[in-house]
This record gives C-alpha cells, structure tokens and sequence, in this order.
C-alpha cells in the first residue's frame, strides 16, 4: 500500500520561507500541487524517481525548489520569497514511471495535504 506523509505546512510573512516534506513509502516520481478554496488543484514542481529531472510552473520557479532524498523516499518542497497567493493546501502526489505530468489525474497516490497560509 502507498503511503504518502507531508509534513511542514503553517502560518509564514510575506516575503518569508518554508520547507515542507513529504515522505513516501518507496521510490516514485513525485509532484507537488496547490489548491485554494475553491480552485481547481494546480501543479507547483514535479521530480522524477531518480531526481534527474524537474519541471516547475512558472508562478515558482526563482522561488520555489524541489529535492529528493532516496535513501529516505522522501521530497522536500523549499519555498521561499513566500507571496500572499501562495497560500493553499499542499499535496504531495506519486505515480510510477519517470515521467513528470502536471495534471493531477496522473497521479495515482496522494498524500493528505498541508496548509501553507501567506500573510501580507
């Protein structure tokens, strides 16, 4: 059975940082979305299983920074430069196979989500 677990998530000041983790229970390609109430869930950074590839959505890249430690099965989510519309809950999801996908249909495994709030 996949488990995934995030961890990380709270309360930050514009303009501040924040690490979030999630720890999965074997080795995939992983990816991290957003979703704000209300809005659909959006793609944030994916990394494939092996951690030689990564694709990130405009709105992050300069800010945002994906890593994976495999010997933990575990992918940290480094935001920094944190902005008020980055504030949502956070999911970690999975899925076998090195390819990065930004739909979150393609992602079978989900993790339980974690709420990052931005205030200005």
């Amino acid at each position: 059975q996949v488990q995934l677990v995030e961890s990380g998530g709270g309360l930050v000041q514009a303009g501040g940082s924040l690490r979030l983790s999630c720890a999965a229970s074997a080795r995939y390609t992983m990816a991290w979305f957003r979703q704000a109430p209300g809005k659909e869930r959006d793609f944030v950074v994916g990394i494939n299983w092996s951690g030689t590839s990564i694709t990130a959505a405009d709105s992050v890249k300069g800010r945002f920074t994906v890593s994976r430690d495999n010997a933990k099965n575990t992918v940290y989510l480094q935001m920094n430069s944190l902005k008020p519309e980055d504030t949502a809950v956070y999911y970690c999801g999975a899925r076998g196979g090195g390819s990065i996908y930004s739909s979150p249909i393609q992602y079978p495994y989900w993790g339980q989500g974690t709420q990052v709030t931005v205030s200005s």
